[in-house]
């Protein structure tokens, strides 16, 4: 839950079901892939678009995605959910694919698709049997300088939105409060601004809103195009320029966000609200990135979010659900990822007559034996071997090994940085663990958040 509200909003389209996989791989191999293990070829066409073939021949089937460098993080002030409003504006048409065909070609060739907006990208996907690319590349490069919008369809679209925030946000306490934890844990940097926007923020986007932002970053030079499956090199790249190769490439878009100054105080958030079922204790604190602050503890990040409660075997279930039953949950959650600052989540549901309380006396616990005496090294090799043993299982959802590559390609990283993670992996050490341990868990950069049922005061 914590992963889906802070990195992206997902379309409720055809292929949920296939992205929540991928997502489930992405947890525990956020950018993996062995050497080798995918051997990804690829070429640049001369507009300036990145073409990635991930070849998978062992069935006929095959997905295309469309990644842009574009994300709720680069729009302007006062424009908030314009990228995840283009994301949905992306399905009313072009001069040559009226309104809703493109959706229908690809059912009707036995396809799934689906889009996805994230602080840092928009992507656009279809699978599709191996015989159909060619028809899906030319619905998707179409759409990328073609697209055609009315007044009423923008109206009607942001109703859509309007309602999707309703449902999915408004309605929800979880939604809610995780808004205004991340609203808490980023002062300036633009992650603060949820990713679907503010309601009074989007009750104004207009249709120039939504032309402008197309016109700047849709554009091919600003986009990865990472095709996986059955297909081959010597057919990819005569289709990727009839289809996309023709599209004039425009000015490359400049990420100028706003840069997160140092935080020196302790927050603390707490929340009442009558549709809780159970109280809840978490805390983010804000940590590096692979492209923001002290890379270095990156890498080692990972696996310490592994460690400390990234499945049952881990430090902070076996302690407080196991061996001294005082939760439900416990668990721990980071990404390495972004563009900016990250964040690094600890998480815990009480059991029974177990107090918030108590529950926060034993984390707190827990994380100064950490910082005081760190992970063991057999708690290192034992996430090292899982880690690994994840890739292997990656490399056998093609629509993964796309997303694996496209987030780490539109986030500033390279083919290689993907390829030697596991031998990176392998290389960390248990004194860059603790390393990262000490310098990640610091209260004055750290969001306390408690939600309780109830109503507010």
């Amino acid at each position: 839950m914590l992963s889906f509200f802070r990195r992206q909003h997902l379309r409720n389209r055809r292929g949920l079901g296939v992205l929540l996989i991928a997502a489930v791989a992405l947890l525990f191999a956020r950018d993996p892939a062995a050497a080798g293990l995918f051997d990804p070829k690829t070429f640049v066409l001369d507009n300036g678009l990145q073409v990635v073939l991930i070849e998978d021949h062992r069935a006929p089937v095959v997905t295309q995605m469309i990644w842009y460098r574009a994300g709720s993080a680069d729009e302007p002030i006062g424009k908030s959910g314009i990228a995840h409003f283009l994301e949905h504006l992306m399905f009313k048409g072009t001069r040559d694919v009226p309104a809703g065909e493109f959706s229908e070609v690809v059912t009707r060739n036995g396809g799934r698709e689906n889009a996805f907006t994230s602080y840092d990208y928009t992507g656009y996907f279809q699978t599709v049997a191996a015989d159909r690319l060619e028809t899906v590349m030319r619905l998707e490069a179409d759409r990328m300088t073609n697209l055609t919008l009315t007044e009423a369809q923008v109206l009607a679209e942001r109703k859509v939105i309007l309602e999707e925030r309703s449902s999915r946000v408004d309605n929800t306490p979880n939604g809610l409060f995780f808004e205004q934890m991340n609203a808490a844990q980023y002062l300036a940097y633009p992650y603060r601004i949820p990713v679907i926007g503010w309601e009074n923020e989007i009750r104004e986007l207009t249709l120039d809103d939504a032309l402008d932002w197309y016109r700047t970053y849709y554009t091919p030079n600003n986009a990865i195009l990472i095709v996986a499956g059955d297909v081959t090199l010597q057919t990819l790249k005569p289709l990727a320029e009839k289809y996309y190769g023709v599209i004039p490439q425009r000015a490359q878009p400049v990420r100028d966000r706003p840069q997160e100054p140092p935080q020196l105080a302790a927050r603390r958030l707490e929340m009442f609200h009558p549709q809780v079922t159970q109280d809840t204790w978490r805390r983010s604190y804000l940590a590096p990135s692979y492209q923001w602050g002290e890379t270095q503890h990156a890498l080692p990040l990972q696996l310490l979010a592994q460690i400390l409660g990234g499945r049952s075997t881990s430090r902070l279930y076996r302690d407080m659900v196991i061996d001294n039953p005082i939760a439900v949950r416990a668990s721990a959650f980071y990404s390495a990822t972004d563009v900016g600052p990250s964040q690094f989540f600890l998480f815990a549901v009480p059991r029974g007559d177990t107090t918030l309380d108590d529950v926060e006396m034993r984390m707190e616990a827990l994380i100064e034996d950490v910082v005081d005496n760190g992970i063991t090294q057999d708690e290192l090799d034992r996430t090292k071997r899982f880690l690994l043993a994840q890739v292997i299982y990656a490399r056998d959802n093609v629509q993964g090994a796309a997303r694996i590559f496209g987030e780490a390609l539109t986030n500033g990283r390279s083919i290689e940085d993907v390829e030697s993670w596991p031998d990176r992996v392998k290389a960390v050490t248990l004194e860059e663990v603790n390393a990262a341990a000490r310098y990640v868990f610091d209260k004055r950069q750290s969001v306390t958040g408690i939600l309780r049922t109830g109503q507010p005061s």
